[in-house]
């Protein structure tokens, strides 16, 4: 009689999204309980929200199962198993190659030989494997008709869309940081035209997926995670790509010069946009966490997202602000001290994010702390990576802000941080190998139980 209450209660709070179901609730997988009196009152006068409903009502796993439903009897064969490829495969070369750029940040404190190679073999690898989640990616859409429109219509995969942008961003930016240096103006003049297709691009694909987003889902506050802030993600490494094209120009004096005025202030406007949008679905979020409290254990790695945008603009604007003598003209606005001004606001500002970008931090940890007992699991996913990527735009903040403010304590903890994050990444890694091997991942379950 108490489970049916306890089930009761959890169904009406769930529709109404005023409070977060109990793990319980989703564990027991009941889909439709009978409704107390009362809430078919309250229903009456109020609508229920309407779910979310695409052009076809099956899930995307079952459309996939169905596309590659073998004949009785068969085996599940590894075709079968790329029909299960999806877009959050592309967190893992955002993640590889954000510490690419962790490691070239610190080479450009230490100017260590070794830090370089162990850098150029990340930036390598990833590359590999962009090109590995593109293939696969593409035949799943080939193999499974209808797959590609369908998975932007997905509520879960289609958050995930806009990381094969952030992936190409990060390429980008190593191949600024390992590539134009050791080539001719050639690879300097490509990466400044892709600089600004980027730009459009990065714009076009945050706002048409937003839009896209709010047409066809309806996502209710319970189930909020700073995965929301996924769309908005592609605006957020305009600056870290800015500066690290000018100072990859700056480095190379036989290189022509770049257009670095109109690169770095295009730049600075795409990032604040995309700072302001994620920092107010940010705001959102800790609404949700007043009331709804810790995301579900599946979503528990999503609140590492939070820290990102303060991250990657700190980066970015620091960056930028230390390379003002080089982009801003002698005068300036009319001003000799224009210079100086740019650099100390840049460094302000970029000591005021980087607070909240650290705060971020600790909350995202701290929200981890229960599984230090070892009855409690977190089920691996894809999204494990987020545990890597934003967490590296942590520690190029903290990089650059040591070099603004000459702090050796800042550089040694960002030393430490990039120490401790390459760990995360070979764990992470290991893991979904493991569950690769284990049949955890890209495995069609519900071909298995037929």
């Amino acid at each position: 009689m108490s489970r049916a209450l306890t089930s009761q209660v959890d169904v009406e709070v769930a529709i109404n999204g005023y409070m977060t179901p109990g793990e319980d609730y989703f564990n027991r997988g009941a889909t439709s309980p009978v409704l107390s009196v009362s809430h078919r009152e309250h229903l009456e006068k109020r609508p229920a929200p309407v779910p979310p409903s695409g052009p076809d009502a099956e899930s995307l796993a079952r459309m996939i199962s169905n596309a590659r439903k073998p004949k009785k009897g068969t085996k599940i064969s590894i075709r079968d198993r790329i029909c299960c490829h999806q877009w959050t495969w592309f967190t893992m070369t955002m993640a590889t190659g954000g510490v690419a750029n962790v490691l070239h940040a610190i080479w450009n404190t230490y100017r260590a030989d070794w830090i370089w190679y162990i850098g150029i073999c990340f930036f390598l690898f990833n590359l590999c494997l962009f090109v590995m989640n593109c293939i696969l990616i593409t035949m799943r859409f080939i193999m499974v008709p209808g797959s590609f429109m369908h998975s932007f219509l997905d509520q879960m995969e289609s958050l995930f869309i806009p990381a094969v942008v952030v992936s190409t961003a990060t390429i980008l930016i190593n191949t600024c940081e390992y590539g134009v240096p050791m080539t001719g103006p050639w690879l300097q003049s490509a990466m400044e035209c892709l600089f600004w297709v980027y730009i459009t691009v990065s714009v076009v694909a945050s706002a048409g997926m937003y839009l896209i987003l709010w047409s066809t889902q309806i996502f209710p506050i319970h189930t909020m995670t700073p995965v929301w802030v996924f769309p908005g993600y592609p605006l957020l490494l305009t600056a870290p790509f800015a500066a690290t094209l000018i100072a990859a120009n700056s480095a190379t004096p036989d290189n022509p010069p770049i257009n670095r005025l109109a690169i770095a202030m295009c730049a600075i406007s795409v990032q604040g946009t995309g700072f302001l949008i994620s920092f107010m679905i940010c705001a959102a979020f800790i609404y949700r966490l007043m009331t709804q409290k810790l995301p579900r254990d599946m979503q528990r790695p999503g609140v590492f997202i939070s820290i990102g945008p303060s991250g990657f603009t700190v980066a970015g604007i620091v960056s930028l602000g230390q390379q003002s003598q080089v982009v801003i003209p002698d005068v300036f606005q009319g001003s000799v001290h224009s210079v100086v001004i740019i650099r100390l606001l840049s460094t302000i500002i970029g000591l005021w994010l980087w607070g909240l970008s650290v705060w971020f931090f600790l909350v995202s940890v701290g929200s981890l702390w229960k599984y230090v007992r070892p009855e409690r699991t977190m089920p691996f996913q894809m999204t494990w990576w987020s545990f890597v990527f934003p967490n590296t735009a942590l520690v190029t903040a903290t990089l650059a802000l040591a070099a603004a403010v000459g702090s050796e304590g800042l550089r040694i903890t960002g030393c430490v941080m990039a120490a401790v994050l390459i760990v995360v990444w070979i764990l992470v890694f290991a893991t979904m190998i493991r569950c690769l091997w284990n049949r955890q991942l890209l495995w069609p379950k519900e071909l298995e139980s037929e």
